[in-house]
């Protein structure tokens, strides 16, 4: 079994189904990168037996490192020494140390990144309920689009697929951009199973699938039992 992480995907949506463990430590996401790769290798069936792992590959891009100026106030910033950015290097870093693990770099475009309005202050402005002139270096942010990561993941599975390395592939992500490479892997026979971490996916998805997966606490029945236990000590809260 082949396990693939696109980094971005596993970044955004650790804080919704990991809410008690800290998304800024890069040692706890790397030991939580780990752990929840290997836990595909479990069967759910008991009787069943243990898948053998091939590699975890993680993409991901490295941080920015340029220096520039904010938006409003003109500040210069220093994108290397910003939290982002030594978070990202220690995490590949502690990516690196793990057995079995392959750290795949893209890049950033920086070339096309720009300052832009954060979706919450755009929607206050069409609505009136601020002014351009209330704007503060804060209602912006610095956005440059990964590229090579797809293509790397793309590239891989083809491999790995058709060299026959592999005969079974996790996939931990949430877009459709995997389907091309999804679809040769399985003419290959290769079993592709995707883990969107309970994100929503959408339902044409399934035709290019084997199976779904996620290993982690569905966090809306996580916020459902949080609910419910807390009802239980407002009604047990009587004068």
């Amino acid at each position: 079994m082949a396990i693939m992480i696109d980094g971005a995907f596993f970044l955004k949506r650790f804080p919704v189904v990991f809410p008690s463990k800290d998304a800024r430590d890069p040692e706890v996401v790397a030991e939580t990168v780990f752990r929840m790769a290997i836990s595909h290798l479990k069967p759910k069936n008991p009787n069943a037996k243990r898948s053998d792992l091939y590699r975890i590959f993680f993409y991901d891009c490295p941080p920015l490192t340029k220096r520039l100026h904010t938006p409003i106030e003109k500040k210069a910033i220093n994108f290397e020494k910003s939290d982002e950015a030594i978070f990202r290097n220690a995490l590949h870093l502690n990516l690196t140390k793990r057995r079995k693990v392959a750290l795949r770099l893209g890049h950033l475009n920086d070339k096309n990144a720009n300052w832009s309005l954060r979706p919450r202050v755009m929607q206050d402005l069409i609505k009136n309920r601020r002014k351009w002139e209330e704007l503060a270096d804060h209602d912006f942010v610095y956005t440059a689009k990964q590229t090579g990561v797809d293509m790397r993941i793309g590239v891989d599975i083809t491999q790995l697929s058709q060299k026959r390395l592999i005969d079974q592939v996790v996939l931990v992500a949430g877009d459709s951009d995997f389907v091309p490479a999804a679809k040769l892997a399985r003419r290959e026979g290769v079993d592709f199973i995707l883990d969107p971490m309970w994100n929503h996916i959408h339902p044409d998805l399934h035709t290019h699938i084997d199976g779904l997966r996620s290993m982690t606490r569905n966090p809306e029945m996580v916020a459902n039992e949080a609910e419910a236990q807390k009802q239980v000590v407002d009604d047990l809260d009587i004068e």
